[in-house]
């Protein structure tokens, strides 16, 4: 196998995206599909479900429900084993200062980004152990840089690295890969949201946040849902094989938040 050949993953990849009907866990989950693996998504979007690509299988599911996350590693089950999991869901928590914040949304951010990839990760191990696989968690640039008026989700995120640097440590001695990707500014409804908010908060237009955040970027652009998916192919390439317990930044170098 040649460098270049080394790049492409196996086209008979059984893969497990979390989210994968919107946004980044979509891009992830088409891309994995054209690199002909076998792929199951589980989303709280019904509707976002009825509208995969043909040959994506799917659950409804709520990673912050244990039982939700019981029943989608039931129904992935047919896929015979997994090679690939992909813990994707999130989201994005209030923007508010920290005496602002109520303890629901707390709670409700901190069990969704960090508690819902534990819960996935619990089930995973097993079957990841048995293909020698890869376990992909979604973290964020504000997993490693400070978020004013975005503690919970910076929180969350900077967690999640803990917990996959963790997981390298531990299921690495049985052949199992446990990397995350720390998006920067993606493009998509999420971060509109995002930037709505920050504005409002800060009295600003949008144009006039917008800009302020993409300043903070050295290459002055935000990032797309497929340059994720990429990074997450060739993670799952015989070329990344050698890569585990790593925070990988895909954000046009983001230098603050």
């Amino acid at each position: 196998m040649n460098v270049v050949e080394r790049l492409v993953p196996r086209h008979d990849l059984r893969v497990l995206i979390t989210a994968g009907a919107n946004g980044i866990g979509l891009a992830i989950a088409k891309a994995f599909l054209d690199a002909g693996a076998r792929v199951h998504v589980c989303d709280i979007d019904a509707k976002a479900l009825t509208a995969l690509p043909e040959g994506i299988t799917h659950t409804q599911a709520d990673v912050s429900q244990e039982a939700d996350v019981d029943r989608l590693f039931e129904e992935a089950a047919s896929l015979g084993g997994l090679d690939v999991v992909v813990n994707n869901a999130g989201i994005a928590g209030p923007t508010a200062g920290i005496d602002e914040i109520d303890d629901e949304s707390w709670t409700r951010t901190i069990d969704i980004n960090l508690n819902g990839q534990y819960r996935v990760a619990h089930r995973a191990a097993p079957l990841l152990r048995k293909s020698q696989g890869l376990l992909i968690n979604l973290a964020s640039v504000a997993g490693r840089l400070g978020f004013a008026y975005r503690t919970p989700y910076s929180a969350s995120k900077w967690a999640v690295v803990g917990l996959t640097k963790s997981l390298a440590c531990e299921l690495g001695p049985e052949g199992v890969r446990v990397n995350a990707i720390l998006p920067g500014i993606v493009s998509g409804p999420r971060i509109e949201k995002v930037i709505e908010d920050r504005a409002a908060k800060r009295g600003i237009s949008y144009a006039e946040m917008e800009q302020e955040n993409l300043a903070k970027v050295s290459m002055r652009r935000m990032v797309e849902p497929t340059d994720i998916a990429a990074m997450a192919l060739f993670l799952s390439a015989p070329g990344g094989a050698n890569i585990s317990g790593q925070a990988l930044s895909v954000c046009a170098n983001v230098e603050s938040l």
